[in-house]
This record gives structure tokens, sequence and C-alpha cells, in this order.
């Protein structure tokens, strides 16, 4: 997302309320879609600092989207015009030939008023966005791109587990994804606990609920997983102190802990996960919320590839499937950006 616009969010009461209006298009498996499912057509532009972004980036290396998929990456700082692709060659998206991710939102919509957000699906021919629905777009790379999935993908959204993946997801969205936020930009005192304690409670909530079971839906790793651990890894990093979340960090949360290690070790989501760009983005860009823009030098993250001991609970990270081969060529994490 953009984080301008989501310091924008909090009311004038004090807190902190997401603008959730989305530019709802989605790209479908129907031959008289708007918007049909094409190899090659379209371009995900992601931001590996975004955790929004994160998941989508997460989802297209699982199922084995990369070929028909392109990805563009924008850099983890911007200002009020939005994302921009600082680096890329010359500063321009090499597919779009864009500097900025504004112009794609601008191609379709002149003048568009709302968050300039990641991720964002862009219509290659045509240069214009598609859709910018971080919630639907993961949802659609598991139901509407099948055809091209790879050989082994896992089933992400299984229909027998869809109801209650839906209910889990909408409360993790609530109370964790968005709660942290809630926390960060709380624009006074009262505002601030009354989001520190809900997230809080959450977080207990899932800790108890991760010590007896390996994954939060089913015994495989579903969407519900996903949207959790791009959180879940950003906390001590990032909201531990920065959204001043800080009761305890997650290493001192076993399952909780645990549960991160276990997915952050399996292909597809710590081969993702970019610290560098994560601390570089939050620190610099919320000058509201840290005017000096210093970024910190730890915490220390060798922990995450310790062993976990997760395989005592059952489970089959990728159920019937296999995981994902290597990184594509290009789309690797620069060395020392992540523990491994």
């Amino acid at each position: 997302m953009s984080e301008h616009q989501e310091a924008k969010n909090a009311s004038t009461e004090g807190e902190f309320k997401r603008d959730m209006t989305y530019i709802t298009d989605r790209i479908l498996d129907e031959p008289d879609a708007r918007w049909p499912v094409e190899p090659g057509r379209y371009r995900l532009v992601a931001a590996r600092a975004c955790p929004w972004a994160h998941r989508t980036v997460i989802v297209r290396r699982l199922l084995g989207l990369e070929p028909v998929i392109s990805l563009g990456l924008a850099a983890p700082t911007h200002d009020v015009r939005s994302w921009n692709f600082d680096l890329d060659e010359g500063g321009r998206d090499p597919v779009l030939g864009i500097e900025r991710l504004q112009e794609a939102y601008f191609a379709r919509f002149p003048g568009y008023e709302r968050g300039i957000t990641v991720p964002a699906i862009v219509d290659v021919p045509s240069g214009e966005v598609v859709t910018n629905d971080f919630a639907q777009i993961t949802l659609d790379f598991s139901s509407q791109w099948r055809e091209f999935q790879r050989s082994g993908a896992p089933v992400l959204y299984p229909e027998e587990l869809r109801g209650e993946i839906d209910e889990i997801n909408k409360w993790v969205f609530t109370e964790v994804n968005n709660g942290v936020y809630r926390c960060g930009f709380a624009a006074d005192q009262k505002h601030y606990e009354e989001a520190y304690e809900r997230l809080w409670t959450a977080l207990d909530r899932l800790e108890d609920r991760l010590t007896t079971r390996r994954f939060l839906v089913g015994d495989t790793i579903t969407e519900a997983d996903i949207r959790l651990f791009t959180t879940l890894v950003r906390f001590d990093p990032v909201y531990h102190g920065h959204f001043k979340c800080n009761r305890e960090k997650i290493t001192e949360m076993p399952a909780l802990w645990g549960y991160l290690r276990d997915l952050y070790q399996t292909p597809g989501f710590g081969d993702t996960t970019d610290f560098v760009q994560i601390k570089q983005h939050y620190y610099m860009v919320h000058t509201d919320v840290n005017p000096t823009g210093v970024v910190p030098v730890g915490p220390e993250l060798s922990g995450l590839v310790t062993p976990h001991s997760r395989e005592a609970l059952g489970g089959r990270p990728f159920g019937d499937g296999t995981p994902p081969g290597p990184v594509a060529a290009g789309e690797e994490v620069p060395e020392g950006h992540r523990p491994v």
C-alpha cells in the first residue's frame, strides 16, 4: 500500500481508520471477461517492503505463475506522488516504461485521487492499472489461473475449507494485519492503548491456537497462513518498536515463534523477504512517526533459520503438491538482506 495514504487514514478523533476502497476489477478465466486470463499480458507491481504486496509475491511463487505474470518491484521508499522504480536501471520499470506507479493509475483514471497502492496489476498493452484489490488478487491467482499453475502447485484456497479460511482471514486482517497500524498511527494515548490491548488479545489467541496445530486452517499451508506470515515476519524488526507494539517480541512467544520459523524456512516465504527494504520503508517513509529517518541496525534475525520442531505437530506444508523450485532469475532477494 502507500504509507502516506495509510498515515492520512487516522481520523480527527485519533483512531486509525483504513480506507478500504480499491479498484475491484478482476482478471477472470472467462472468454467474455473485460480482463481475461492471458499469459504475458499482465504485470504484478509489488514492493518487497509492503506486507500487502508481499502476499502476492509469495502466492505467485508458490503457484509457479512467474512465467505468465511478470513482476515489477518498486523501491522501498517513496514520496507523496507514489511508489517509484528507482531500483531499475534509469529509474524506469523495464516492461511498463514508467517511473512511478502513479502513471499506470492515471492512464486509466486521469487525476486518480485515492492512494496509489501496491500490489497492483497492470495491463501491459495499455499501461493501465487493472486492480489494486490486494485481498482478491491472491484468491484469483489460486482460482482463475489454475491452467497456468506449475505441476505440483499447492491448493492454497481449498473449497472445503473456504468458509473457515474466510472467517479467520477477516479476523486476522481486522485484529492483527491492520491492528499493528492502529497502534502505530493512533493520534492520541487513549486510542493507542485501546489498539494495543486489542492487538495483544488477538496475538494471545493465535498463540493458543498454534500451540496444538501446525497451520491456521487444516493440515497444509493455506491463504490464511500467508496473510498472517507477512505481518509476523515484520513484527520484531518494525512493529514492536516503530509502531509501539512492544509488550513482547514474537521471539518471546513459543508457538508463534516456532510457526514463524517454520514458514520462513519454507520455499516461497523467507526467500521473498527483504529485511533491509522492510526497515528502510517503515523508518524512512513514516516521517510523522520517525522524524529523523534513522533506520535501526537490529534486531538480530539469525534465529529465523534455527530448528523449529513444528513437524511434531504433523501436517504437510504443500499437501499433495511439492515445494517450488529456485527463485526465478532476477527476482532473488539481494545477498545480505535476509538470514539464510
